[in-house]
């Protein structure tokens, strides 16, 4: 029975691993501490060697991150938190499997009607991006070192029950509602002709909890993707569709700095295939009706 650490359980992606976890058989003793237990970004690797030490993990999942700040607070939560964890489990115990998520906003631009996969270049375009290719790059490094057994899960673009306000789609639902409350007959966006890979996060979770579980890793990177390419206005008008909002959507807004360079991308889902078993099972529909109605919908 295996006993597995997860940070950032509370939120979104973590939540849904949490879930996910608990009706898994293998676990034995499943460890979710939260903020006031261990503030990961202001903490001292000694206070995170105490922390596995009391819980005694075989796998420390991490699922929290920033998306948004400056270049020191992406650093700080995307980097910096991945070098203590690496650190306090070389201390403690370096077979300690650690799980993260990264993300796409690591390749940065890629060829149109191409799926990226793993073994790509990975040039991002943004500090958001950068702050998670060094953290993967650290793992990968520790990882061949014997320090970690550590994964980095590229996780693309997720959607479903819980997506903060912060992402296109959250930010879509959050002015439909809005518009709703006011008899408004349109809601202003930014740029949505840009092609995303829209993955569910339920389907995340099954991808964390497999990488959690498998005997052994044969790589250090693996995609978790859809496989295929949306226009993000088709995704936001499938989510005025579950609102039953019939009004206009502009693109008026200014574009997001995390991902605005990149115009197109997919996902090459393979390897998760080959070496987690892992696949999607949730349709793009059934992921933005969860978006809208907040909840499971199986």
């Amino acid at each position: 029975m295996t006993r597995v650490l997860v940070f950032g359980g509370s939120g979104f992606i973590g939540r849904q691993v949490c879930r996910h976890l608990r009706q898994d058989p293998r676990l034995g003793e499943l460890t979710t501490p939260g903020r006031a237990d261990l503030d990961l970004v202001h903490g001292r690797v000694a206070d995170v060697v105490a922390l596995l030490r009391a819980a005694r993990p075989d796998v420390v999942v991490n699922c929290t991150g920033a998306l948004t700040g400056g270049n020191h607070d992406l650093l700080a939560a995307n980097t910096a938190v991945t070098a203590k964890l690496i650190d306090a489990i070389g201390e403690v115990e370096p077979g300690i499997r650690l799980v993260r998520l990264g993300s796409a906003g690591e390749y940065g631009p890629v060829p149109p009607g191409r799926p990226v996969a793993e073994d790509d270049p990975a040039r991002p375009v943004s500090p958001y991006g950068l702050s998670h290719l060094a953290a993967t790059a650290l793992l990968e490094l520790s990882s061949a070192a014997g320090r970690v057994d550590g994964v980095t899960l590229r996780v693309f673009n997720p959607i479903g029950p819980g997506l903060h306000e912060d992402t296109v789609l959250g930010r879509a639902a959050a002015l439909i509602r809005q518009a709703r409350r006011t008899g408004a007959g349109e809601i202003p966006m930014g740029p949505l002709s840009a092609y995303r890979d829209f993955v569910d996060v339920r389907d995340v979770a099954a991808g964390v909890v497999a990488a959690a579980f498998v005997p052994r890793l044969d790589a250090r990177v693996v995609n978790l993707a859809s496989g295929r390419a949306v226009p993000t206005r088709r995704v936001v008008e499938l989510l005025a569709e579950a609102a039953g909002f019939d009004g206009a959507i502009r693109e008026e807004e200014p574009p997001p700095t995390r991902s605005a360079a990149v115009s197109w991308i997919q996902g090459d889902n393979s390897r998760a295939a080959r070496l987690l078993g892992w696949a999607p099972t949730y349709e793009l529909a059934e992921s933005v009706k969860a978006v809208w109605v907040g909840e499971d919908d199986r």
